[in-house]
C-alpha cells in the first residue's frame, strides 16, 4: 500500500518507523468503530475547521485501551514483539505517535486532549501477557 508523502515527512521527524504509524492509523480505526459503530456517511461535523465529527472522538485512555485490543487482534502472542520492533514499548509510546500526526495535520485533537492522557494506562508487561482475553470496554 502507497504511503502518503505527508505521513512519511512526519514519520521522519521520529524515532518510529512508518509500520508504527500505520499501526496506531488502523487501530484508531478499530478503536472508533468499537466504541461507536460504523460512521454514518450523512453525519454532520461539527465545524468547518474540524472534519472529525464530535460523537466519534476517543480519549487517549480509551484509544490504548483499543491499540492494546488491536495488537492482541491482529498480531496474537506477538503483539508485544511486534510492537517492541517498532519502538513502542509504553502507552506514551501510543501518544507521541498521536501527537507526531497530529502536529503533522493527519490527525485532530479536542483542546482537552494532551500527551498525558497516555501516560500509565496500562503495562505492557502484564497488559500482552499469555493467556489474557480482549477486553469487551
Amino acid at each position: 500500500m502507497p504511503v502518503h508523502q505527508d505521513l512519511m515527512s512526519v514519520v521522519g521527524k521520529t524515532r518510529y518507523p512508518v509500520d508504527a504509524f500505520l499501526f496506531v492509523q488502523r487501530g484508531l480505526d478499530f478503536t472508533v468503530r468499537r466504541l461507536h459503530g460504523d460512521p454514518d456517511p450523512l453525519e454532520e461535523f461539527q465545524d468547518e475547521d474540524d472534519p472529525t465529527p464530535s460523537s466519534r472522538h476517543v480519549s487517549g485512555q480509551e484509544l490504548c485501551r483499543g491499540l492494546r485490543d488491536f495488537a492482541i487482534h491482529e498480531y496474537g502472542l506477538l503483539a508485544r514483539t511486534v510492537l517492541g520492533r517498532w519502538k513502542i514499548v509504553s502507552c506514551r509510546d501510543f501518544g507521541e505517535i498521536v501527537f507526531a500526526m497530529v502536529e503533522g495535520g493527519l490527525m485532530h485533537k479536542t483542546e482537552d486532549d494532551t500527551i498525558r492522557d497516555f501516560l500509565n494506562v496500562f503495562d505492557f508487561s502484564t497488559a500482552f501477557a499469555p493467556g489474557l482475553m480482549l477486553s469487551e470496554s
